[in-house]
């Protein structure tokens, strides 16, 4: 298993390389076409883990997306959402840090694809700015996805969500799509090894628009966790039988 998840992370990190040189013509191209590159990386490296480390997707409840502006509300356990929910959607959109806006050419393709960022200690003004941004590309037929808790949680630890997606929930006036996984226990958040196994990707029942904000709140931390909290429960147990 060290020697699978040693290969796999030279590997994505070279993936990743190949996919900034084939994205660097989407510069004079219209943002889309930055997307269906990161799209086409995010399959490739769901690919890259099948194939070298044994690691494989079930996603349940496609069905229950729907079209058009959205917001995609996951459950955060570890990088591999970042680049694996994206696939899911035609026109995805996140709310990222602002820092790594300043990589070269992966932050600038970044902003090409018209990303949010924002400044985890933000003053309100800036929070203002950037609720305003995500809300006119989400009027713009996008997805944006978002995770409720702003940072990567083990499975099982306790929840912290914060209110920011209430109110972009509140302001943006479209459904709220509850997503649960239970991809750290197969990808942890702060560990290069990898274990074998099949991540779990549930899509839930949207959430329509025009909740009260508390109550929309409640809704949602109750929906995605306690799916989740199924969700680990199986894979603790796959885990176990592979290990037997």
């Amino acid at each position: 298993m060290f020697f699978r998840s040693t290969v796999f992370n030279v590997v994505f990190y070279l993936n990743t390389l190949v996919y900034v040189a084939i994205a660097l013509p989407t510069f004079l191209m219209p943002y889309r076409s930055v997307l269906a590159v990161a799209r086409a990386w995010g399959r490739a490296n769901l690919v890259l883990l099948r194939i070298l480390v044994g690691i494989d997707v079930e996603l349940r409840g496609l069905e229950k997306i729907p079209s058009g502006p959205l917001i995609v509300a996951a459950k955060h356990q570890s990088a591999w959402e970042t680049f694996a929910l994206a696939t899911l959607f035609d026109n995805p959109l996140f709310i990222l840090k602002r820092e790594l806006l300043w990589i070269p050419i992966f932050g600038w393709l970044l902003a090409k694809a018209r990303m949010v960022p924002i400044e985890r200690r933000a003053a309100p003004k800036a929070v203002i700015a950037m609720t305003r941004r995500a809300i006119f590309e989400i009027k713009q037929g996008r997805q944006l996805i978002i995770f409720p808790e702003g940072t990567r949680r083990p499975p099982g630890a306790e929840p912290k969500y914060k209110s920011g997606v209430a109110h972009l929930y509140e302001a943006a006036g479209v459904p709220c799509l509850p997503v649960a996984l239970n991809s750290g226990l197969f990808w942890s958040r702060r560990s290069f090894r990898r274990v074998p196994g099949t991540i779990i990707v549930e899509i839930l029942d949207p959430i329509p628009p025009g909740l009260d904000k508390d109550a929309f709140a409640d809704k949602l931390q109750h929906d995605i966790e306690t799916a989740t909290a199924r969700l680990i429960e199986e894979g603790k147990r796959e885990i176990a039988r592979r290990s037997a």
